[in-house]
């Protein structure tokens, strides 16, 4: 037996299938765009993944026709907080609003003012989440949402295509600001401060059970027997699963375009003040909180662009750090959500001389994205769920240069796996193989082999406080500005 992972990134969609055993046996890819027409607008065409999806899947099935024939569960991991809008014949209505969309920026607030988003939803009201961009819709284009019937996340458009069922769980319907997060169901108050109803929502499942059948004519198409399809899960909570973190304690550092801090909790809690995420986990009776911030590996790769350097390259230019940067970096360069909830923060270099070079530029942009982690750590500090070592992941782990600079800013011991297999589209094989039946979830969802810790350094620790707090200054200095 075989099982699929989809993961529907914004950049493109990767298929993995495994064994039994959870080795890999081949993957598909397949390339997405993004639209932005307008500044602050990003777009994409629901249609356009299921044609990713198609086209990764016929990758799989070329490379590995017999194995694929033995498939018997399908699941999906996928970017958060897409609004695709469909009408009664579950068409969509117009082009899918992305988690990195802004322009309802100013129904944030009215929505604050009309629910107790932050008390039910667990997160303050942010552009980038579900429903001020369903609000922003009813005000610009009120004929499109007079037709709305239903309202799905991307990943639970691909799940249609697949079951021709309406169905999310709980980890990306968090991501909504509809859904009451510590009952994990629908709330109907949330939903009522957007004028919608339990009518316009998927049916919700847990992330491990069964969401329904793959169609007969898909199954036919592929040549494939009764398959079934999982809940999956948001992309970070499909990571999460994927790296084994399903324990309360446990949790990883994502050191990617973005960066995140995730912990897991046996409980609902929330820090809206610190602009921490509080979402529900893809397993039962299990949740999790995040700190997110926007720029990470994005701040090395603006650096290279204006150079005219790779970020690896970069990277390649700061080894065995003595002693922090003298210049300060904030990298904020596309706004900031934890701890600030900044949309319009902006980056700085602080304290660059005439004498400085670029290895000195590139020791203080990481040194940024670590302080910035800090921020996380702090945030989460504050809920008492930090852990004291995390999994590393993302295309930013690949440097350990960088990974012990955070650990020795942050004071979090790294751990970095054995293999680079693990990650969402992992995560969503495991939940295919759960929602499938047979194996219990602790033989299913196992943590990795760690190939390295990387602890903090004792000898640079208290220096990288010192800087630590002239990084805070500066954020604060540029608030009076």
């Amino acid at each position: 037996m075989t099982y699929l992972g989809l993961d529907l990134g914004t950049s493109g969609v990767k298929a993995l299938l495994i064994d039994e055993g959870q080795r890999p046996l081949t993957e598909g890819h397949a390339p997405l765009e993004v639209q932005r027409p307008h500044p602050m607008w990003s777009e994409q065409d629901p249609h356009s993944w299921i044609t990713a999806c198609e086209s990764a899947i016929a990758e799989v099935r070329a490379a590995a026709p017999d194995a694929f024939a033995a498939l018997r569960g399908i699941a999906v991991s996928g970017q958060m907080h897409g609004a695709t809008l469909l009408d009664a014949n579950d068409q969509p209505l117009r082009p899918a609003i992305l988690w990195n969309d802004g322009r309802a920026h100013a129904e944030c607030a009215e929505l604050e003012e009309r629910a107790d988003f932050r008390g039910l939803g667990g997160n303050i009201v942010m552009a980038g989440f579900t429903a001020p961009k369903l609000r922003w819709v009813q005000k610009h284009e009120p004929e499109v949402f007079a037709q709305v019937r239903k309202v799905l996340l991307p990943k639970d458009y691909v799940g249609l295509w697949l079951t021709g069922e309406h169905v999310s769980e709980m980890s990306d319907a968090a991501g909504t600001l509809w859904l009451d997060v510590e009952k994990r169901d629908w709330s109907d108050e949330l939903l009522a401060a957007t004028e919608l109803s339990r009518d316009h929502m998927p049916r919700l499942v847990e992330g491990s059970a069964r969401a329904g059948g793959l169609r007969a004519e898909l199954a036919a198409e592929w040549g494939v027997g009764n398959v079934t399809v999982a809940g999956g899960a948001g992309d970070n909570a499909a990571t999460a699963v994927g790296l084994g973190l399903v324990q309360p304690g446990q949790g990883f550092l994502s050191l990617g375009t973005s960066g995140v801090l995730f912990t897991v909790t046996d409980r609902f809690a929330s820090n809206t003040e610190s602009a921490v995420h509080s979402f529900c986990h893809a397993v039962p009776k299990t949740w999790h909180q995040m700190g997110v911030i926007l720029s990470a590996t994005d701040a090395l790769a603006w650096l290279g662009q204006i150079t005219g350097q790779s970020p690896a390259a970069l990277a390649g230019m700061v080894q065995d750090i003595q002693q922090p940067s003298a210049i300060t970096f904030l990298p904020y360069l596309s706004g900031e959500r934890t701890p600030h909830n900044a949309p319009d923060a902006a980056g700085a270099f602080h304290g660059l001389r005439r004498a400085h070079g670029l290895p000195d530029m590139v020791q203080a942009v990481m040194e940024g994205v670590g302080f910035a982690f800090a921020d996380c750590c702090r945030a989460l500090d504050h809920c008492g769920s930090l852990p004291e070592r995390v999994c590393v992941a993302g295309g930013g782990s690949q440097s350990e240069t960088w990974l012990q600079m955070i650990a020795d800013i942050t004071g979090l011991t790294l751990d970095v796996p054995e293999s680079g297999a693990q990650g969402a589209a992992l995560g969503a094989a495991r939940l295919a193989m759960l929602g499938y039946g047979g194996a219990a979830e602790a033989e299913v969802i196992r943590p990795p082999k760690i190939r390295k810790s990387i602890a903090p350094n004792p000898a640079l620790t208290s220096a990288y406080a010192e800087r630590y707090a002239d990084f805070r200054a500066a954020w604060e200095q540029r608030l009076t500005q």
